[in-house]
């Protein structure tokens, strides 16, 4: 996976944060522009929005569109596109560079991941050897979960976690969420874990948590 294109929107006076978030399987990089505009964060903040590249996706028959990595069946127990996943996190970590490179150090970058893009953003997270700021993981899960023991990084261990879920959500069962919520805190993770009555998506309340939460990273 080349350098991913991305969408940018610097908000506030200065950067003191660097946002990476990811959408979703099937959208793209405007898609969580508008949420980044609304969060009002009390110090400037960069947020890069990457596009996922177009590939196409077993479980919606073989049909091309902008993924993460193909998903081959639903559920926790089915099989993983663990190349693709892997090569996901790589490019991310570009990402990440690219920022120090810009000026950030890494206890500046936060990564945020909206179902599939979530589920790279946790799995990237949890293999840094420097940690980073934090880590939101919207609607997801955490993939290649059998692996977490043996590929954790120790120093990943103290990276805050914010976990929030849609308690009705059809596509993502919160079962599926919570599962990966204990793994993670079995493994000597701190998980804020939220849920909220919706489905599949966001909603103003979220916005407002991951507002304070992002806020309160700075101020810790």
């Amino acid at each position: 996976m080349g350098r991913l294109d991305t969408v940018e929107l610097e908000t506030g006076a200065g950067i003191d944060l660097g946002v990476i978030w990811l959408h979703g399987l099937g959208a793209d990089g405007y898609d969580f522009e508008p949420i980044a505009r609304e969060l009002d964060l009390p110090f400037g903040a960069r947020f890069v929005f990457p596009h996922a590249p177009v590939r196409p996706v077993t479980i919606n028959g073989g049909i091309e569109m902008r993924a993460w990595y193909d998903i081959l069946s639903f559920g926790p127990s089915g099989p993983e596109d663990e190349a693709g996943i892997r090569a996901s996190a790589e490019a991310v970590r570009q990402l990440i560079g690219r920022e120090i490179d810009r000026g950030l150090s890494r206890d500046q970058i936060v990564l945020v991941g909206f179902s599939q893009g979530g589920a790279v953003v946790l799995h990237t997270a949890v293999r840094e050897t420097e940690p980073l700021a934090g880590v939101i993981a919207l609607s997801t899960y955490l993939p290649l979960a059998a692996k977490l023991e043996l590929e954790a990084a120790a120093a990943s261990r103290d990276i805050p976690i914010l976990m929030a879920h849609g308690s009705v959500d059809p596509l993502i069962d919160i079962s599926f969420g919570t599962l990966s919520r204990d793994l993670l805190v079995a493994a000597g993770y701190l998980v804020d874990w939220r849920t909220y009555p919706i489905d599949h998506g966001v909603c103003a309340a979220e916005i407002s948590d991951i507002s304070s939460w992002l806020a309160g990273l700075r101020r810790a």
